[in-house]
């Protein structure tokens, strides 16, 4: 072998090792890995303990600064925080250039969108009727959009382009749900002074971005940002939600270069941490119990069965009333395979098990449940559409043939 040619294999492995971090499943695949190693680690007799306490170590000065003082605290509170600004952004770009930019665009993912979270919601709800679990409504409600477009991507080309759009969308406006919902029925105890800081600070930014273009105007509004996220922090509504605020402020043409800037930190740095943070689960005998609850029950109906009955009922009602053109049975199996893998709830659905309960065990029962029926939903979901798309490809087939049969 020449020097030559080993020199093309190594560069040719670089380039595979670089393209990995810009495939639409490389994230999906690094939260699973960081899960799976976190359950282990903190299972291991003797690690586990060291483990899970790691994530409690308290942060020097944070009290006394009113700061997150814990790194889980910190992570999900700051570090979360930029995850939901890049969130905010892509929302906006599909708003204004994208997928959502016109009314005819925005309806059918807007209402399966909004169908596949009320259905989860009054499922959770109706199953713990009366119980001390109320608070997690919203935990079934949310989509995971790396998770659902990185098992569509492992399809292949076989994936209609229109289908994985449906699917962005569908995910986005769910973002969007859980951003709202978060900030409206997750605040606590509203601090009016703190809350006037959040308006004076995002007024200030609005004004820098449209008036004050220069290098130190984009210093100042780095300043603001963080001042705005401490206000949020103090103000009782959750402070990730200051990432979103920020996020729509931006002129649309500066978005791509920020969403370019964060796609490795968040994606490859606070979404692992948030993953290996948050499931550090003791999977115990009580643990195990706690899956038998009407909790763990109304969280695993409403992802793995309220998602796609909410979503294929919104896509039939739209289809009955002539609003969306009538479809044949393989792109019905199609958008059903996608509505099941809207049930992969992971980061949001986590995110809000941990502010809807403040006892841990009720938090790990959450998000045990979490994770079985997102991982039922990637695998159903996956062979779902893998054997729509091979009836499709035959319906095509079947379709030519009786076209020249006819000729």
């Amino acid at each position: 072998m020449t020097t030559q040619t080993i020199h093309h294999q190594t560069n040719k492995k670089k380039f595979s090792f670089k393209k990995f971090f810009h495939e639409s499943y490389s994230v999906g695949i690094i939260l699973l890995f960081c899960t799976l190693l976190s359950l282990i680690l903190t299972n291991i007799s003797g690690v586990g303990e060291f483990y899970n306490s790691l994530w409690e170590f308290e942060i020097p000065l944070a009290h006394e600064l009113h700061l997150p003082h814990t790194l889980l605290h910190f992570i999900n509170d700051a570090l979360m925080a930029i995850f939901f600004f890049q969130v905010g952004m892509e929302i906006k770009r599909e708003v204004v250039a994208g997928e959502l930019s016109s009314p005819r665009r925005m309806l059918l993912p807007v209402v399966a969108a909004m169908s596949g979270v009320l259905f989860p919601a009054l499922i959770f709800l109706i199953v713990n009727a009366q119980s001390p679990y109320q608070a997690g409504w919203a935990i079934p409600t949310a989509t995971d959009i790396a998770f659902s477009l990185g098992i569509l991507s492992l399809l292949g080309k076989s994936v209609p382009h229109s289908l994985k759009i449906f699917l962005t969308a569908l995910a986005i406006i769910d973002d969007l749900c859980a951003i709202l919902i978060i900030a409206f029925f997750y605040a606590s105890n509203l601090n009016l002074i703190w809350l006037t800081g959040v308006i004076v600070s995002v007024l200030a930014i609005f004004f820098l971005i449209r008036y004050y273009k220069s290098k130190l105007g984009k210093r100042l509004i780095l300043i603001l940002s963080i001042v705005t996220w401490y206000c949020m922090y103090r103000s009782g509504i959750h402070s990730t939600f200051a990432g979103v605020v920020i996020a729509m402020l931006l002129p649309i043409d500066t978005i791509r270069v920020y969403e370019r800037k964060l796609h490795l930190p968040v994606n490859f740095v606070i979404l692992p941490l948030f993953a290996l943070a948050n499931t550090s689960i003791f999977i115990t005998t009580s643990a195990l119990a706690g899956l038998t609850s009407t909790l763990s029950l109304g969280v695993f109906l409403g992802l793995f069965v309220g998602k796609p009955l909410g979503i294929s009922l919104a896509i039939f009602g739209l289809t009955k009333s002539r609003i969306l053109p009538t479809m044949s049975s393989s792109r019905w199996l199609q958008f059903m395979g996608v509505s099941i893998l809207a049930g992969i709830g992971f980061t949001m659905s986590i995110f809000v098990s941990t502010l809807a309960f403040d006892d841990k065990a009720i938090q790990d029962t959450s998000k045990l449940s979490v994770l079985i029926a997102s991982f039922l939903s990637m695998i159903v979901g996956y062979f779902w559409l893998r054997m729509a798309f091979r009836g499709g490809e035959k319906q095509l087939v079947n379709d030519s043939i009786s076209r020249s049969e006819t000729v």
